[in-house]
């Protein structure tokens, strides 16, 4: 058993969906999310400085005494995972790898679309992991303007949909029967991007799957808290301030997040 928290990054607030999922299956953990908001957003930054931001972060998490690792970030996953795994003590889990194996599980006819920031398509991680199966044909999208509205709070404006038509336009011609977001900032899109797919087509986020891969981790390894762990969710951001973390997370969680601290990532001291 063990009762430090479990520490999840994301480029933002994206990552607060993966956090929500994790808490309603192990309400006894107790969390440390750092949303990395002075860098947000990282979908179309070069990898190379996507991989410095992100290292910080973790360095700062794991600096804090975490148990587990979670990067929570679709575009920092693809940077970062190999060199996270061997640079930390800690298991560290992704939301590229849950969800790939739950789209090859779900698609029946083998077509599979995966939307994901420009970073992330561009590394062809998705790609790269699903056709490894010669069964599946995979129908890639770059959505960069998807976060833009999410991180400004618009989840239902005639402006996503719009734009949504427009990314989702190829996919949906091509017959795609899954399609996986890629980004976990996009679940709070869900409403018009499964409008534009359609009924037929199965959406796959990574959220859940991802809290799923934490649970068999931490029973695995013996990291659960004990049945007498207090609960803490404990957030930071590294931007200037925390207001505008503060209002997108009351407005995209439906929760409460308070007492949101600053942290200077890169230099591991945390600001008072």
């Amino acid at each position: 058993m063990n009762n430090a928290a479990i520490g999840i990054f994301d480029s933002g607030v994206g990552g607060l969906t993966v956090a929500r999922a994790i808490s309603d299956q192990l309400p006894r953990e107790s969390l440390l999310y750092i949303g990395d908001t002075a860098h947000s957003p990282y979908g179309p930054k070069p990898i190379a400085d996507v991989r410095r931001y992100s290292l910080e972060v973790l360095d700062t998490l794991v600096a804090q005494g975490v148990k587990m690792l979670v990067i929570a970030c679709n575009t920092a996953s693809a940077a970062v995972l190999r060199d996270a795994r061997e640079r930390y003590d800690v298991p560290v889990v992704e939301v590229i790898g849950p969800a790939v194996r739950t789209a090859m599980s779900t698609t029946r006819s083998g077509r599979i679309g995966v939307i994901g920031t420009s970073g992330t398509i561009g590394s062809r991680a998705y790609q790269d992991m699903l056709e490894v199966n010669d069964r599946l044909t995979v129908f890639a999208q770059a959505c960069p303007r998807f976060v833009e509205f999410v991180e400004a709070g618009e989840t239902d404006t005639p402006e996503v949909l719009a734009v949504a038509e427009e990314y989702l336009a190829p996919l949906r011609h091509s017959g795609v029967d899954t399609l996986v977001l890629g980004c976990t900032h996009y679940p709070f899109l869900k409403g018009a991007i499964s409008y534009v797919m359609g009924p037929d087509v199965s959406l796959v986020s990574s959220d859940t799957e991802t809290a799923n891969d934490v649970y068999r981790q931490l029973v695995s390894r013996d990291l659960l808290a004990g049945t007498d762990a207090v609960p803490s969710h404990t957030y930071e951001a590294t931007g200037d301030s925390a207001d505008e973390f503060v209002r997108l997370a009351h407005r995209l969680m439906g929760r409460e997040v308070r007492d949101v601290r600053l942290v200077q990532t890169g230099a591991i001291d945390l600001r008072p």
